[in-house]
């Protein structure tokens, strides 16, 4: 214990950061203290900032500071081609690898029972609304769906899920390949991986 309120409070608050435990909370809670009160006032600034003016876009649910998105505004973009994600963050990942033109859209999550996170909780209801307003001439109609989840228990529950919810749609279905990544020494490669690599093998 740090035996003062106002340190605990910071390294409790920073602490529940995703990917910070408690010693890394205290050593960044440390370097705000050792930092000059500029660096507090601009993080603080910073953090009030993206509080007031980012949000999530009308279409996709990507963050943005604008009405849509530049995903959702680039009209060169193919209509009939859908990548769903988790997280908006999945986005900028997928993005970077250049391989894909079509549209995206964020459920903020996967269902995971254990956690109390249903369907419910997530953006599904307006994926649902998405591609029934496509079929009735509203907007684009998707006609190929790409689930881009996390390789675990949440993201195969998800990904079973819409499965399911989508049959009777018309769509191509597809989920993105999972397996031994570039590079890798097949001998430090875990049990699941080299299933997953097996199974989604490639004809040559």
């Amino acid at each position: 214990m740090l035996h003062i309120p106002a340190l605990e409070k910071l390294v409790h608050e920073l602490s529940r950061l995703p990917g910070i435990g408690p010693k890394t909370a205290q050593r960044l809670a440390y370097f705000i203290l050792k930092s000059k009160e500029s660096y507090s006032t601009q993080l603080s600034e910073a953090i009030q900032r993206v509080q007031t003016e980012v949000h999530t876009c009308t279409e996709c649910f990507n963050y943005t500071d604008r009405v849509v998105c530049k995903y959702c505004e680039d009209n060169y973009r193919t209509d009939d081609l859908l990548c769903v994600v988790e997280e908006p963050s999945d986005i900028e990942r997928i993005e970077s690898s250049g391989a894909f033109r079509g549209r995206y859209h964020a459920l903020h999550g996967a269902i995971s029972p254990l956690e109390g996170i249903t369907a419910k909780d997530l953006k599904i209801p307006e994926l649902m609304t998405k591609i029934d307003e496509g079929v009735k001439g509203l907007r684009p109609q998707v006609k190929e769906i790409i689930f881009a989840f996390d390789a675990d228990l949440e993201g195969d529950t998800t990904a079973l899920y819409l499965t399911k919810v989508l049959q009777g749609k018309s769509l191509k279905i597809s989920r993105i390949a999972h397996g031994i990544p570039m590079g890798s020494d097949i001998d430090f490669i875990d049990d699941r991986t080299m299933g997953r690599a097996l199974e989604n093998r490639v004809q040559l």
